[in-house]
């Protein structure tokens, strides 16, 4: 006997750049769903490896998307969605893949309220080796009507893309998104959008992988300015589409919003203090930031300890002299710079706060 959750159809949508290398076991992991009803979007933004050969080779199994230029995340994901029919949509990154009971987990949790699920990853290398879990266990997911904290800080406690999934009529409401805007980052835009119309459901568990290797975008610890300013810009990009958006259904977003975000504020001082010239906010202050951070710190819904550490690592970057804030400032955003005695503190916390 069937569930009437089977006759629901989903649509994953892998959008794909030159990771021909990965995107066979992203396109496999889709095809393997436990979920009856399963539509798979493969959308190539003009690659140049052979990863136009990898999505011929699964034939009438995926329909294929082939854009002739590059446009970059947010023209694949709207070319993707354009294509699709499901009812809910998974956006699956190229070099990630989904659990086969991902789908059906997601579709246990949702109801009519719903515009937005997320669930947790398991952090895997190139070799699909576990090696952590995100985002972190001990960092909760915020879950139901996000939209205060939303309005509020211009954030709430989300995943990636490989980690969401969407109602078909909120994405419609809110897409096609700006392509040259959001060339990266494209989750970011539907993530900060979507629960203006709806509820966020979140599930704690595990339901896939995100890869972490040397070609992610979101990983380059060794540019960590170039990082931190395209984090910066990002951010304000994404502020701007909800304030918009936002004033189209009558609520507003406080011009302020990014300075009561400790996420926003950690890559908006990394981006001062390591390469201040190509700093985006001319305005900044090393101590104006680090305290913003500090007071955005003591309001968050965390425990004690972990409120206190973070404000105390805000402050330290904005008071002690600059050669020392910039090796405490890159001890939290680059984990190969922390002594050997710092990772192992922070192992020790995780565990008893865990």
């Amino acid at each position: 006997m069937h569930s009437p959750l089977d006759r629901i159809p989903v649509s994953i949508i892998i959008p794909n750049y030159n990771y021909e290398q990965f995107l066979g076991r992203a396109i496999d992991s889709a095809l393997e769903q436990d979920h009856r009803n399963v539509e798979v979007v493969v959308v190539d933004d003009a690659s140049t490896d052979a990863s136009v050969a990898v999505i011929e080779s699964y034939g009438d199994k995926i329909r294929p998307c082939l854009r002739r230029r590059n446009g970059g995340h947010a023209a694949a994901f709207n070319t993707g969605f354009e294509a699709s029919t499901g009812e809910i949509i998974l956006f699956l990154d190229a070099d990630d893949y989904l659990y086969p009971n991902a789908v059906s987990e997601v579709l246990d949790e949702w109801d009519a309220d719903v515009a937005q699920a997320q669930f947790r990853l398991h952090l895997v290398d190139e070799d699909q080796r576990i090696k952590d879990v995100f985002p972190p266990p001990e960092q909760p997911f915020d879950s139901g009507d996000v939209v205060p904290e939303l309005l509020r800080k211009g954030r709430y406690r989300t995943t990636v893309t490989s980690g969401l999934a969407f109602d078909r009529e909120v994405l419609e409401t809110i897409m096609p998104m700006p392509e040259s805007d959001f060339r990266q980052g494209a989750d970011g835009y539907l993530a900060t959008l979507a629960p203006l119309h709806g509820e966020v459901k979140s599930i704690d568990t595990c339901l896939g992988a995100y890869r972490i290797h040397g070609s992610n975008h979101s990983v380059f610890a060794e540019k960590l300015a170039e990082r931190a300013r395209w984090r910066v810009q990002h951010d304000f990009r994404r502020l701007e589409a909800l304030s918009g958006r936002a004033a189209e259904i009558g609520l507003t977003v406080p011009p302020d919003a990014g300075l009561r975000d400790p996420v926003h504020l950690e890559e908006r001082l990394a981006s001062l203090c390591v390469d201040e010239p190509q700093h985006p906010v001319a305005t900044d202050s090393r101590l104006g930031l680090a305290s913003a951070g500090a007071a955005a710190s003591l309001e968050m819904d965390a425990s004690w300890r972990r409120r206190a550490a973070l404000a105390a690592w805000f402050l330290c970057i904005g008071i002690l002299p600059r050669r020392i804030g910039n090796a405490v400032l890159a001890w939290k955003l680059v984990a190969s710079s922390r002594p050997a005695f710092l990772t192992r503190l922070s192992k020790t916390i995780r565990r008893v706060t865990n």
